[in-house]
């Protein structure tokens, strides 16, 4: 059992809000984490709606929900009965006015775009939202970095006997997702389609969103394939990541950057079964970017704004976290273990102006690089940015640029 970090701020948002809903993508250990969480609650009451007994409990869910008050409701696979959160908003109520103003439900669902939707119509006020994401390196130690990156960070994926067996879990996960959880939680999408969109991501992991590229080699138009890239988003299995806007006299990216969030997944649409085969493969720099940006963005403060900088002559930074405060990081990602400082990354230092610059590599070492520049590793760096948390924060850095203007160059 690997303790999830994020743990203690459901626990802790549970003691402020009357509903938390934990959402992330299937096989995440949501349904492990909630039922943990139930087994700490005197008296708290387990529903799994993918049980046929446990929704014929709720054929009259105002009735058989009232009866547990003054108890954690836990409702794992919420999808399966839209109509509840109509239910909840009433019940939800009625236990303020009794004295209960939090802990009452924890909701867990596959992060389906009408399971956001009708909860933030219903339970508006009432409801925080955590993200339950694949495991990362300060759940998985950061010793265990290169099989965490290569197998992905989905348990069943990271723990299995052997790499044969991580990426048989994987294709299979792809394939049930594409076949049975994408029709139940989407608009209807022919599987082979979507596959080939999701493959065709994964060769071009970290690279400019380009849909009329994406249109033609599906032969669909684009706005079809925007809504198949915004289902995939929906669901956490790709992230797009927008372009940092600034105050700088220069032509700006403004498409976002596209990556598909699991690196194991990456690998497995890509059949790359081992480290030899990734590493031998020209994915494997985006890869690693891809699985670097991830980490970061996950361990940064709630509140933070992650994007990327790349004007039209190539100038660019990997990732840019815009933290409370207004502080700014520029982070450049490197695969090496002896990374060296691009000319690029130095004009873009001096286009933003960062309070500070660091380069991501492989190592463990850290050292300055000039500058202002510091090398670092990928489990110092997300250590570093976990400790600039309040206690019981752990959102994840939020996907849209940053508003007003850039410091000055």
């Amino acid at each position: 059992m690997i303790d999830r970090l994020i743990q203690t701020t459901v626990t802790a948002r549970l003691r402020q809000f009357p509903a938390v809903a934990l959402i992330g993508p299937r096989q995440v250990g949501k349904t492990t984490l909630a039922r943990r969480l139930a087994g700490a609650a005197d008296g708290s009451v387990y529903l799994d709606l993918e049980d046929p007994a446990d929704r014929a409990k709720l054929a009259d869910a105002a009735g058989y929900l009232r009866a547990s008050r003054r108890r954690l409701v836990v409702i794992d696979e919420v999808q399966r009965a839209p109509g509840l959160f109509e239910v909840l908003r009433v019940l939800i109520d009625e236990r303020i006015r009794a004295g209960e103003r939090s802990g009452q439900f924890l909701i867990l669902g596959s992060a389906a775009p009408d399971l956001l939707r009708q909860s933030g119509e219903s339970l508006a006020g009432r409801i925080a939202y955590l993200e339950l994401a694949p495991l990362d390196v300060r759940e998985a130690g950061g010793d265990l970095t290169s099989r965490l990156w290569v197998r992905g960070g989905f348990p069943p994926s990271f723990l299995a006997e052997s790499d044969w067996q991580s990426a048989e879990w994987r294709e299979q996960f792809i394939r049930t997702y594409l076949e049975r959880d994408v029709p139940q939680l989407g608009p209807r999408v022919p599987a082979e389609t979507l596959r080939r969109l999701w493959t065709m991501l994964a060769h071009g992991q970290g690279g400019v969103l380009n849909m009329a590229v994406l249109a033609r080699s599906l032969a669909v138009d684009g706005k079809t394939v925007s809504r198949y890239v915004d289902l995939l988003a929906d669901l956490f299995l790709v992230r797009r990541l927008p372009p940092f806007h600034a105050n700088v006299r220069k032509r700006l990216v403004k498409s976002p950057k596209i990556y598909v969030r699991d690196s194991g997944v990456v690998h497995t649409l890509l059949r790359l079964d081992d480290e030899n085969s990734v590493l031998g493969h020209p994915v494997a720099g985006a890869s690693w970017e891809g699985f670097v940006v991830e980490t970061l963005i996950r361990a940064a403060p709630d509140r933070a704004r992650a994007a990327f900088y790349r004007t039209a002559t190539g100038v660019e930074v990997d990732l840019l976290l815009e933290l409370p405060g207004n502080r700014l990081w520029a982070i450049e990602i490197k695969r090496a273990s002896a990374p060296r400082v691009e000319r690029g990354l130095r004009v873009a230092v001096d286009d933003l102006q960062p309070d500070r610059t660091f380069v991501v590599h492989s190592g463990e070492e850290r050292y300055p690089m000039g500058g202002g520049v510091e090398a670092v590793g990928l489990t110092a760096l997300a250590d570093a940015l976990a400790s600039l948390r309040p206690p019981g924060g752990a959102g994840e850095a939020r996907e849209r640029p940053r508003s007003g203007s850039a410091r000055a160059p």
